[in-house]
Protein backbone atom coordinates (compact mmCIF):
# COMPACT_ATOMS: atom_id res chain seq x y z
CA UNK A 1 0.00 0.00 0.00
CA UNK A 2 1.27 2.98 -0.97
CA UNK A 3 0.61 6.26 0.82
CA UNK A 4 0.72 10.10 -0.34
CA UNK A 5 -0.08 13.32 1.53
CA UNK A 6 -2.51 15.20 -0.34
CA UNK A 7 -3.37 18.06 1.95
CA UNK A 8 -2.31 19.84 4.86
CA UNK A 9 -3.76 23.00 5.74
CA UNK A 10 -4.53 23.24 9.49
CA UNK A 11 -6.50 20.34 10.88
CA UNK A 12 -7.76 19.37 7.47
CA UNK A 13 -5.80 16.45 6.35
CA UNK A 14 -5.36 14.69 2.62
CA UNK A 15 -4.18 11.20 2.19
CA UNK A 16 -4.16 9.22 -1.34
CA UNK A 17 -3.98 5.45 -0.65
CA UNK A 18 -2.73 3.16 -3.76
CA UNK A 19 -3.23 -0.93 -3.33
CA UNK A 20 -1.53 -2.48 -6.14
CA UNK A 21 -3.74 -4.85 -8.44
CA UNK A 22 -0.56 -7.51 -7.82
CA UNK A 23 -1.18 -7.61 -3.80
CA UNK A 24 -4.78 -7.37 -4.05
CA UNK A 25 -4.57 -10.59 -6.99
CA UNK A 26 -2.39 -12.40 -4.30
CA UNK A 27 -4.83 -11.71 -1.68
CA UNK A 28 -7.70 -13.08 -3.14
CA UNK A 29 -5.79 -16.06 -4.08
CA UNK A 30 -4.34 -16.70 -0.38
CA UNK A 31 -8.45 -16.00 0.98
CA UNK A 32 -9.38 -19.21 -1.84
CA UNK A 33 -6.72 -21.35 -1.41
CA UNK A 34 -7.65 -20.74 2.70
CA UNK A 35 -10.92 -21.71 2.02
CA UNK A 36 -10.78 -24.35 -0.93
CA UNK A 37 -10.62 -27.10 1.79
CA UNK A 38 -14.24 -26.95 3.51
CA UNK A 39 -15.91 -25.93 -0.14
CA UNK A 40 -18.14 -28.09 -1.57
CA UNK A 41 -19.71 -27.95 -5.05
CA UNK A 42 -21.11 -30.44 -6.82
CA UNK A 43 -19.69 -32.09 -9.33
CA UNK A 44 -16.59 -32.05 -6.83
CA UNK A 45 -15.44 -33.69 -3.81
CA UNK A 46 -15.36 -31.63 -0.50
CA UNK A 47 -11.81 -29.67 -0.76
CA UNK A 48 -11.61 -30.67 -4.45
CA UNK A 49 -12.95 -27.61 -6.22
CA UNK A 50 -10.60 -26.04 -8.70
CA UNK A 51 -9.05 -23.14 -7.85
CA UNK A 52 -10.51 -21.60 -11.02
CA UNK A 53 -13.73 -22.34 -10.61
CA UNK A 54 -13.69 -21.11 -6.91
CA UNK A 55 -12.42 -17.47 -8.25
CA UNK A 56 -15.32 -17.62 -10.72
CA UNK A 57 -18.06 -17.88 -8.35
CA UNK A 58 -16.34 -16.34 -4.92
CA UNK A 59 -13.60 -13.36 -6.25
CA UNK A 60 -16.14 -10.73 -6.61
CA UNK A 61 -17.41 -11.02 -3.20
CA UNK A 62 -13.73 -12.00 -2.00
CA UNK A 63 -12.11 -9.18 -4.31
CA UNK A 64 -14.85 -6.56 -2.55
CA UNK A 65 -14.04 -7.73 0.95
CA UNK A 66 -10.25 -7.99 0.63
CA UNK A 67 -10.24 -4.06 -0.87
CA UNK A 68 -12.69 -2.96 2.31
CA UNK A 69 -10.11 -4.71 4.51
CA UNK A 70 -7.07 -3.37 2.76
CA UNK A 71 -8.47 0.52 2.92
CA UNK A 72 -9.53 -0.22 6.79
CA UNK A 73 -5.94 -1.64 7.45
CA UNK A 74 -4.23 1.22 5.67
CA UNK A 75 -6.25 3.70 7.33
CA UNK A 76 -5.76 1.95 10.61
CA UNK A 77 -1.84 2.09 10.10
CA UNK A 78 -2.00 5.54 9.27
CA UNK A 79 -3.95 7.32 12.21
CA UNK A 80 -1.71 4.44 14.50
CA UNK A 81 1.58 5.78 12.77
CA UNK A 82 0.81 9.66 12.78
CA UNK A 83 -1.03 10.18 15.95
CA UNK A 84 -3.77 11.87 14.31
CA UNK A 85 -7.18 11.74 15.69
CA UNK A 86 -10.21 12.25 13.67
CA UNK A 87 -12.79 14.71 14.66
CA UNK A 88 -15.87 12.97 12.94
CA UNK A 89 -15.52 9.51 10.63
CA UNK A 90 -13.23 9.79 7.63
CA UNK A 91 -14.22 10.31 4.53
CA UNK A 92 -13.20 7.65 1.48
CA UNK A 93 -13.97 7.64 -1.54
CA UNK A 94 -12.62 5.04 -4.73
CA UNK A 95 -10.98 7.46 -7.29
CA UNK A 96 -12.61 6.31 -10.70
CA UNK A 97 -14.61 3.72 -8.60
CA UNK A 98 -17.37 3.29 -11.79
CA UNK A 99 -14.91 3.08 -14.01
CA UNK A 100 -12.30 0.62 -12.43
CA UNK A 101 -11.81 -3.24 -13.51
CA UNK A 102 -10.41 -5.84 -11.71
CA UNK A 103 -6.58 -5.57 -12.51
CA UNK A 104 -6.42 -2.47 -12.05
CA UNK A 105 -4.74 -0.52 -9.05
CA UNK A 106 -6.86 0.59 -6.36
CA UNK A 107 -6.64 4.61 -5.10
CA UNK A 108 -8.36 5.56 -2.57
CA UNK A 109 -8.39 9.19 -1.00
CA UNK A 110 -9.25 9.70 2.43
CA UNK A 111 -9.77 13.27 4.03
CA UNK A 112 -10.92 14.63 7.18
CA UNK A 113 -10.35 16.72 10.53
CA UNK A 114 -7.52 15.48 12.93
CA UNK A 115 -8.65 17.05 16.37
CA UNK A 116 -5.75 19.58 17.37
CA UNK A 117 -3.13 19.15 20.32
CA UNK A 118 -5.16 20.23 23.62
CA UNK A 119 -2.74 22.73 25.90
CA UNK A 120 -2.41 22.04 29.18
CA UNK A 121 -3.87 24.64 32.05
CA UNK A 122 -3.21 24.50 35.37
CA UNK A 123 -6.35 23.81 37.23
CA UNK A 124 -5.07 25.44 40.53
CA UNK A 125 -5.33 28.41 38.81
CA UNK A 126 -8.83 28.86 39.01
CA UNK A 127 -10.66 30.52 41.45
CA UNK A 128 -13.89 29.02 42.65
CA UNK A 129 -17.17 30.13 45.08
CA UNK A 130 -19.00 27.50 46.49
CA UNK A 131 -22.20 29.12 47.85
CA UNK A 132 -24.05 27.51 50.73
CA UNK A 133 -27.43 28.42 51.85
CA UNK A 134 -28.94 26.96 54.99
CA UNK A 135 -32.44 26.07 54.57
CA UNK A 136 -34.40 28.99 57.03
CA UNK A 137 -37.62 28.83 59.35
CA UNK A 138 -39.36 31.16 56.71
CA UNK A 139 -39.11 28.60 54.34
CA UNK A 140 -39.40 25.93 55.94
CA UNK A 141 -43.01 27.42 57.23
CA UNK A 142 -43.52 28.05 53.53
CA UNK A 143 -43.53 24.74 52.68
CA UNK A 144 -45.44 23.48 55.18
CA UNK A 145 -48.39 25.56 54.54
CA UNK A 146 -48.24 24.80 51.19
CA UNK A 147 -48.57 21.35 52.07
CA UNK A 148 -51.45 22.06 54.81
CA UNK A 149 -53.23 23.38 51.65
CA UNK A 150 -52.48 20.89 49.57
CA UNK A 151 -53.78 18.09 52.32
CA UNK A 152 -57.00 20.88 52.81
CA UNK A 153 -60.53 19.88 53.60
CA UNK A 154 -64.10 21.58 52.37
CA UNK A 155 -66.57 22.53 55.26
CA UNK A 156 -69.93 23.24 54.71
CA UNK A 157 -70.88 26.96 54.52
CA UNK A 158 -73.70 28.34 56.95
CA UNK A 159 -76.28 28.32 54.50
CA UNK A 160 -77.34 30.77 52.15
CA UNK A 161 -73.62 31.27 51.58
CA UNK A 162 -72.76 32.51 47.98
CA UNK A 163 -70.63 30.28 46.50
CA UNK A 164 -66.89 31.73 46.20
CA UNK A 165 -63.92 30.77 43.81
CA UNK A 166 -62.21 28.52 45.20
CA UNK A 167 -65.01 27.04 47.38
CA UNK A 168 -66.13 23.25 46.99
CA UNK A 169 -69.36 23.22 45.20
CA UNK A 170 -70.99 19.62 45.00
CA UNK A 171 -73.48 19.38 42.12
CA UNK A 172 -75.89 17.07 40.25
CA UNK A 173 -75.56 17.95 36.59
CA UNK A 174 -76.88 17.04 33.04
CA UNK A 175 -75.57 17.90 29.34
CA UNK A 176 -76.96 18.57 26.42
CA UNK A 177 -76.07 19.83 22.71
CA UNK A 178 -78.66 20.45 20.87
CA UNK A 179 -80.95 19.51 22.97
CA UNK A 180 -79.73 16.49 22.96
CA UNK A 181 -78.64 14.69 26.44
CA UNK A 182 -74.89 13.30 25.35
CA UNK A 183 -72.78 10.66 26.65
CA UNK A 184 -70.67 11.04 29.24
CA UNK A 185 -72.49 14.18 30.35
CA UNK A 186 -74.46 13.65 33.95
CA UNK A 187 -72.55 13.24 37.02
CA UNK A 188 -74.45 13.18 40.93
CA UNK A 189 -73.14 14.26 43.69
CA UNK A 190 -69.65 15.65 41.60
CA UNK A 191 -67.42 17.51 43.94
CA UNK A 192 -65.88 20.54 41.68
CA UNK A 193 -63.53 22.92 43.00
CA UNK A 194 -64.36 26.02 41.29
CA UNK A 195 -61.37 27.94 40.00
CA UNK A 196 -59.57 24.24 39.48
CA UNK A 197 -59.97 24.75 35.96
CA UNK A 198 -60.73 21.11 35.88
CA UNK A 199 -64.42 21.45 33.62
CA UNK A 200 -65.04 23.43 30.23
CA UNK A 201 -63.44 26.57 30.33
CA UNK A 202 -66.29 29.24 31.56
CA UNK A 203 -68.23 26.24 33.01
CA UNK A 204 -67.11 27.12 37.21
CA UNK A 205 -67.11 30.55 36.82
CA UNK A 206 -70.98 30.35 36.42
CA UNK A 207 -71.05 28.40 39.72
CA UNK A 208 -69.73 31.95 41.31
CA UNK A 209 -72.21 33.27 43.61
CA UNK A 210 -74.51 29.91 43.51
CA UNK A 211 -76.16 28.76 46.82
CA UNK A 212 -77.11 25.32 48.13
CA UNK A 213 -80.09 24.36 46.54
CA UNK A 214 -80.17 26.56 43.32
CA UNK A 215 -80.89 25.66 39.66
CA UNK A 216 -78.09 26.59 37.54
CA UNK A 217 -78.17 26.40 34.10
CA UNK A 218 -74.60 26.61 32.81
CA UNK A 219 -74.12 27.60 28.50
CA UNK A 220 -70.46 26.85 28.00
CA UNK A 221 -68.71 25.95 24.42
CA UNK A 222 -66.68 22.81 23.42
CA UNK A 223 -63.00 23.97 22.93
CA UNK A 224 -62.12 23.29 18.90
CA UNK A 225 -59.24 20.58 19.93
CA UNK A 226 -61.81 18.49 22.49
CA UNK A 227 -60.88 14.85 22.53
CA UNK A 228 -64.00 13.88 21.64
CA UNK A 229 -64.53 15.12 18.46
CA UNK A 230 -68.27 14.45 18.44
CA UNK A 231 -68.13 17.60 20.89
CA UNK A 232 -65.36 19.84 19.83
CA UNK A 233 -66.49 23.14 19.26
CA UNK A 234 -70.01 22.20 19.63
CA UNK A 235 -72.49 24.70 21.75
CA UNK A 236 -73.87 22.54 24.61
CA UNK A 237 -75.79 23.62 28.02
CA UNK A 238 -75.88 22.15 31.95
CA UNK A 239 -78.30 21.61 34.33
CA UNK A 240 -77.04 22.16 37.76
CA UNK A 241 -78.53 21.45 40.86
CA UNK A 242 -76.33 22.66 43.71
CA UNK A 243 -76.51 20.55 46.65
CA UNK A 244 -74.35 22.25 48.55
CA UNK A 245 -71.14 24.89 49.21
CA UNK A 246 -68.65 23.76 51.47
CA UNK A 247 -65.53 26.28 52.53
CA UNK A 248 -61.72 25.20 52.26
CA UNK A 249 -60.30 24.48 55.25
CA UNK A 250 -56.31 24.02 55.15
CA UNK A 251 -55.23 21.15 57.15
CA UNK A 252 -53.65 21.87 61.02
CA UNK A 253 -49.98 22.14 60.33
CA UNK A 254 -49.41 18.82 63.44
CA UNK A 255 -48.17 15.53 63.83
CA UNK A 256 -51.40 14.42 61.68
CA UNK A 257 -50.02 15.72 58.73
CA UNK A 258 -47.22 14.70 58.83
CA UNK A 259 -48.16 11.27 59.14
CA UNK A 260 -49.90 11.88 55.47
CA UNK A 261 -46.64 12.88 53.99
CA UNK A 262 -45.02 9.57 55.49
CA UNK A 263 -42.84 11.35 58.87
CA UNK A 264 -43.65 10.51 62.23
CA UNK A 265 -44.35 13.55 63.87
CA UNK A 266 -43.80 17.68 62.97
CA UNK A 267 -40.44 17.87 63.34
CA UNK A 268 -39.50 14.69 61.23
CA UNK A 269 -41.43 16.46 58.39
CA UNK A 270 -39.54 19.56 59.12
CA UNK A 271 -36.29 17.73 58.78
CA UNK A 272 -36.98 16.19 55.57
CA UNK A 273 -38.52 19.76 54.08
CA UNK A 274 -35.33 21.58 55.27
CA UNK A 275 -33.30 18.04 54.08
CA UNK A 276 -35.07 18.81 50.45
CA UNK A 277 -34.72 22.69 50.35
CA UNK A 278 -30.78 21.88 50.81
CA UNK A 279 -30.58 19.46 48.01
CA UNK A 280 -32.29 22.38 45.53
CA UNK A 281 -30.17 25.06 47.17
CA UNK A 282 -26.79 22.67 46.63
CA UNK A 283 -28.04 22.09 42.94
CA UNK A 284 -28.36 25.60 41.80
CA UNK A 285 -24.85 26.25 43.69
CA UNK A 286 -23.18 23.64 41.82
CA UNK A 287 -24.84 25.13 38.28
CA UNK A 288 -23.19 28.88 39.23
CA UNK A 289 -19.93 27.12 40.41
CA UNK A 290 -20.15 24.97 37.16
CA UNK A 291 -20.34 28.15 35.09
CA UNK A 292 -17.45 29.93 36.49
CA UNK A 293 -15.53 27.03 36.58
CA UNK A 294 -16.27 26.85 32.26
CA UNK A 295 -15.88 30.50 31.87
CA UNK A 296 -12.69 30.43 33.21
CA UNK A 297 -11.90 27.68 31.15
CA UNK A 298 -12.81 29.29 27.91
CA UNK A 299 -10.50 32.55 28.46
CA UNK A 300 -7.69 30.66 29.72
CA UNK A 301 -7.21 28.22 26.72
CA UNK A 302 -7.23 28.79 23.33
CA UNK A 303 -6.57 26.79 20.09
CA UNK A 304 -7.83 25.65 16.51
CA UNK A 305 -11.23 24.00 16.34
CA UNK A 306 -12.49 21.72 13.71
CA UNK A 307 -14.62 23.34 11.14
CA UNK A 308 -16.58 20.30 10.88
CA UNK A 309 -17.79 19.94 14.57
CA UNK A 310 -18.10 23.71 14.87
CA UNK A 311 -20.72 23.55 11.77
CA UNK A 312 -22.71 20.52 13.32
CA UNK A 313 -23.31 22.22 16.65
CA UNK A 314 -23.73 25.73 15.36
CA UNK A 315 -26.55 23.92 13.46
CA UNK A 316 -27.80 21.98 16.26
CA UNK A 317 -28.13 25.32 18.68
CA UNK A 318 -29.95 26.78 15.39
CA UNK A 319 -32.80 23.95 15.10
CA UNK A 320 -33.16 23.44 19.13
CA UNK A 321 -33.57 27.60 19.51
CA UNK A 322 -35.93 27.35 16.39
CA UNK A 323 -38.07 24.62 18.07
CA UNK A 324 -38.44 26.09 21.53
CA UNK A 325 -39.88 29.67 19.70
CA UNK A 326 -41.75 27.37 17.57
CA UNK A 327 -43.22 24.81 19.81
CA UNK A 328 -46.24 24.04 17.62
CA UNK A 329 -43.90 22.37 15.30
CA UNK A 330 -42.88 19.05 16.32
CA UNK A 331 -41.95 17.22 13.71
CA UNK A 332 -38.81 18.46 11.28
CA UNK A 333 -40.89 19.11 8.03
CA UNK A 334 -39.58 22.98 7.71
CA UNK A 335 -37.32 24.90 5.61
CA UNK A 336 -33.42 24.93 6.50
CA UNK A 337 -32.49 27.08 9.50
CA UNK A 338 -29.32 29.22 9.55
CA UNK A 339 -27.11 29.55 12.40
CA UNK A 340 -26.49 32.94 12.81
CA UNK A 341 -22.87 34.47 13.94
CA UNK A 342 -24.11 34.17 17.89
CA UNK A 343 -25.13 30.45 17.12
CA UNK A 344 -21.46 30.27 15.97
CA UNK A 345 -20.17 31.57 18.66
CA UNK A 346 -21.70 29.71 21.08
CA UNK A 347 -20.74 26.51 19.18
CA UNK A 348 -17.00 27.66 19.30
CA UNK A 349 -17.57 27.93 22.87
CA UNK A 350 -19.08 24.34 23.56
CA UNK A 351 -16.99 22.80 20.87
CA UNK A 352 -13.92 23.88 22.51
CA UNK A 353 -15.06 23.25 26.17
CA UNK A 354 -16.22 19.71 25.37
CA UNK A 355 -12.78 18.89 23.79
CA UNK A 356 -11.10 20.41 26.82
CA UNK A 357 -13.23 17.97 29.73
CA UNK A 358 -12.62 15.19 27.45
CA UNK A 359 -8.86 15.50 27.45
CA UNK A 360 -8.60 16.49 30.98
CA UNK A 361 -10.71 13.42 31.80
CA UNK A 362 -8.61 10.93 30.22
CA UNK A 363 -5.80 12.50 31.38
CA UNK A 364 -7.24 11.85 34.92
CA UNK A 365 -8.74 8.37 33.53
CA UNK A 366 -12.63 9.53 34.11
CA UNK A 367 -14.85 6.80 33.71
CA UNK A 368 -18.57 6.15 34.04
CA UNK A 369 -19.49 3.41 36.06
CA UNK A 370 -21.99 0.36 34.74
CA UNK A 371 -24.07 1.55 37.95
CA UNK A 372 -24.38 4.91 36.87
CA UNK A 373 -25.02 4.37 33.55
CA UNK A 374 -28.43 1.74 34.78
CA UNK A 375 -29.10 5.01 36.95
CA UNK A 376 -28.96 7.18 33.48
CA UNK A 377 -30.90 4.80 31.68
CA UNK A 378 -34.01 4.04 34.71
CA UNK A 379 -34.14 7.75 34.91
CA UNK A 380 -34.59 8.00 31.19
CA UNK A 381 -36.81 5.15 31.29
CA UNK A 382 -39.52 6.96 33.90
CA UNK A 383 -40.10 9.50 30.72
CA UNK A 384 -41.91 6.34 28.96
CA UNK A 385 -44.37 4.91 31.35
CA UNK A 386 -45.62 1.19 30.19
CA UNK A 387 -42.61 1.20 27.57
CA UNK A 388 -39.83 0.64 29.86
CA UNK A 389 -38.60 -2.37 28.27
CA UNK A 390 -39.01 -1.29 25.08
CA UNK A 391 -36.44 1.07 26.34
CA UNK A 392 -34.21 -0.52 27.61
CA UNK A 393 -33.41 -2.61 24.53
CA UNK A 394 -33.53 0.50 22.56
CA UNK A 395 -30.56 1.90 24.66
CA UNK A 396 -28.87 -1.62 24.32
CA UNK A 397 -29.42 -1.54 20.40
CA UNK A 398 -27.99 1.94 20.24
CA UNK A 399 -24.60 3.22 20.59
CA UNK A 400 -25.85 7.03 19.59
CA UNK A 401 -28.02 7.36 22.45
CA UNK A 402 -25.63 5.40 25.14
CA UNK A 403 -23.21 8.37 24.05
CA UNK A 404 -25.69 10.92 25.14
CA UNK A 405 -26.42 9.51 28.39
CA UNK A 406 -23.01 8.89 29.38
CA UNK A 407 -21.89 12.53 28.00
CA UNK A 408 -23.29 14.55 30.67
CA UNK A 409 -22.59 11.59 33.60
CA UNK A 410 -18.85 12.36 32.03
CA UNK A 411 -18.57 15.79 31.71
CA UNK A 412 -19.94 16.05 36.14
CA UNK A 413 -17.39 13.87 36.60
CA UNK A 414 -14.35 15.95 35.42
CA UNK A 415 -16.13 19.06 36.54
CA UNK A 416 -15.92 17.29 39.90
CA UNK A 417 -12.37 16.60 38.68
CA UNK A 418 -11.31 19.72 38.28
CA UNK A 419 -13.09 21.58 41.27
CA UNK A 420 -10.98 19.41 43.77
CA UNK A 421 -7.90 20.81 42.21
CA UNK A 422 -8.49 24.43 41.73
CA UNK A 423 -8.54 27.20 44.93
CA UNK A 424 -12.28 27.00 46.42
CA UNK A 425 -13.70 28.97 48.88
CA UNK A 426 -17.64 28.88 50.60
CA UNK A 427 -19.50 31.65 50.99
CA UNK A 428 -23.11 31.36 53.17
CA UNK A 429 -25.74 33.29 51.01
CA UNK A 430 -29.18 33.58 51.29
CA UNK A 431 -31.90 32.00 49.16
CA UNK A 432 -32.72 35.33 47.60
CA UNK A 433 -28.79 36.07 46.83
CA UNK A 434 -28.76 32.95 45.30
CA UNK A 435 -32.10 33.15 43.26
CA UNK A 436 -30.49 36.55 42.09
CA UNK A 437 -27.28 34.35 40.87
CA UNK A 438 -29.20 31.70 39.08
CA UNK A 439 -30.91 34.09 37.33
CA UNK A 440 -27.76 35.80 36.26
CA UNK A 441 -26.45 32.87 34.51
CA UNK A 442 -29.65 33.25 32.25
CA UNK A 443 -28.71 36.62 31.31
CA UNK A 444 -25.53 35.45 29.89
Amino acid sequence: MQVKETQNDGLKRGYQFTLPAADLAATVDAKLKEAQPEVELKGFRKGKVPLAMLKKQFGPRILGDAMQDAIDGALKKHLDESGDRPATQPKVEMQNGEGWKEGDDVVVNVSYEALPPIPEVDLSSLTLEKLTVPAEDAAINEALENLAKSAQNFEDRRKGSKAKDGDQVVIDFKGFVDGEAFEGGAGEDYPLVLGSNSFIPGFEDQLVGAKEGDDVTVSVKFPEEYGAKHLAGKDATFECKVKAVKAPKPAEIDDELAKKFGAEDLEGLKKQIAGRLEQEYAGAARAILKRSLLDQLDQKVKFDLPESLVEAEAQQIAHQLWHEENPEVHDHSHGSIEPTDEHKKLAERRVRLGLLLAEIGQKAEVTVTDQEMTQAVLRAARQYPGQERAFFEFVQQNQAVQQQLRAPIFEDKVVDHIAEQAKVTEKTVTKEELEKAVEALDEL
